[in-house]
C-alpha cells in the first residue's frame, strides 16, 4: 500500500483479479478490506472488487466494502458457469440494487462470463447505482463505443486492459485500473499525466515502454509476474500458487534479471 501511494496513484484497488480473488475466503477477504481502508492515505482512494463464487459472498463483501468506506465497488461477472447476458444483466442490477452503493461494472472475460457492449450499457443508462465500467476485455473498439455513448452523462470509464491504456486516453476514458501498476505504478502514472497536461506523444512513447514490459509478463500465469516483479523490486508477495518447474524457475531468474535492466528506464529511475 505504501508503495502503491508513494509512487503517486490516485486510489488503490484490492480484490481484483490480479488480487487473485478466487483464493481467499470471505473472512479473509473482509479482514484484507479493512487493514486496506486503515492503512489508506486519505487523499488515495480505496476500490474494492467484491467478486465472488456465489450471490452471498458477493453482497457481503459488498457490505464490508461500503462499510470501511470504499470510494466504489468493482463488480466482475458471476466466473466458472456460463450464463446468457439476460442473467448478468439481473444479476449485476440486484447487485447494485441491494448494497445501494456505487459500482463499476467490471468486465473480465478471460476469468469470468463477458459482458457485450449492449448489456453494459443498458446497465450503465437504466441502473442508479452502476456508475461505470472497468473494461478489461481487450476490445479496442469498446473505447469509442462507450465514450460516444456517454454523452454528457457522469459514466465513470477506466481502461483494465493495460496495452490500451493511451488508446483509451484518446478515446476519451477517464483513466485504468492496472494489473501493471502493481509493480510499476510510476510508469503507469507517468502516462496518464503526461497525456493530461498535453504531451500526447510523450505519453505515447512511455505506452510503448509498458508495452514490452506486458510482453514479458505474458510468458507467466496471471498475475505471476508481476508478483516475480515486485520481489525483484524487493518486495516478495511470498510463495506462487502452484509448484515452479525447472523451466520456470530459469523462466523467473532470466525475467528479474531482464527486469532490473529494464526498470532503470521507468520515469523516476532516477530519485
Amino acid at each position: 500500500m505504501d508503495f502503491l501511494a508513494g509512487a503517486g496513484v490516485d486510489g488503490i484497488c484490492i480484490g481484483g483479479a490480479t488480487g487473485e480473488y478466487p483464493h481467499f475466503e470471505t473472512a479473509e477477504r473482509r479482514a484484507v478490506i479493512r487493514r486496506a481502508a486503515d492503512r489508506l492515505p486519505r487523499d488515495c482512494a480505496l476500490l474494492v472488487g467484491v467478486g465472488s463464487s456465489s450471490m452471498r459472498g458477493t453482497l457481503e463483501l459488498g457490505q464490508a466494502a461500503v462499510a470501511a468506506g470504499s470510494r466504489a465497488l468493482l463488480l466482475p461477472m458471476p466466473m466458472f458457469f456460463r450464463y446468457q447476458q439476460d442473467d448478468l444483466q439481473a444479476f449485476a442490477a440486484h447487485v447494485s440494487r441491494s448494497l445501494e452503493a456505487p459500482c463499476l461494472l467490471y468486465d473480465l472475460p478471460d476469468f469470468t462470463n463477458g459482458l457485450s457492449p449492449a448489456t453494459v450499457l443498458a446497465l450503465l443508462r437504466d441502473e442508479e447505482f452502476i456508475v461505470g465500467i472497468k473494461d478489461s476485455s481487450g476490445h479496442e473498439e469498446n473505447l469509442t463505443t462507450f465514450a460516444a455513448a456517454r454523452q454528457g452523462r457522469r459514466w465513470t470509464l477506466l481502461v483494465g486492459d493495460d496495452r490500451l491504456l493511451y488508446a483509451g486516453l484518446q478515446a476519451g476514458w477517464d483513466g485504468s485500473i492496472s494489473g501493471v501498476a502493481g509493480c510499476c505504478p510510476e510508469l503507469l502514472v507517468a502516462i496518464a499525466r503526461t497525456f493530461q497536461d498535453g504531451h500526447a506523444e510523450e505519453a505515447a512513447t512511455l505506452q510503448s515502454l509498458l508495452d514490452e514490459l506486458i510482453v514479458r509478463l505474458s510468458v507467466f500465469p496471471t498475475p505471476w509476474g508481476i508478483r516475480i516483479a515486485l520481489e525483484a523490486r524487493g518486495l516478495p508477495t511470498g510463495p506462487l500458487p502452484l509448484p515452479l518447474t525447472p523451466a520456470r524457475r530459469q523462466q523467473i531468474q532470466e525475467f528479474q534479471g531482464w527486469f532490473r535492466r529494464w526498470i532503470v528506464r521507468r520515469p523516476g529511475a532516477g530519485g
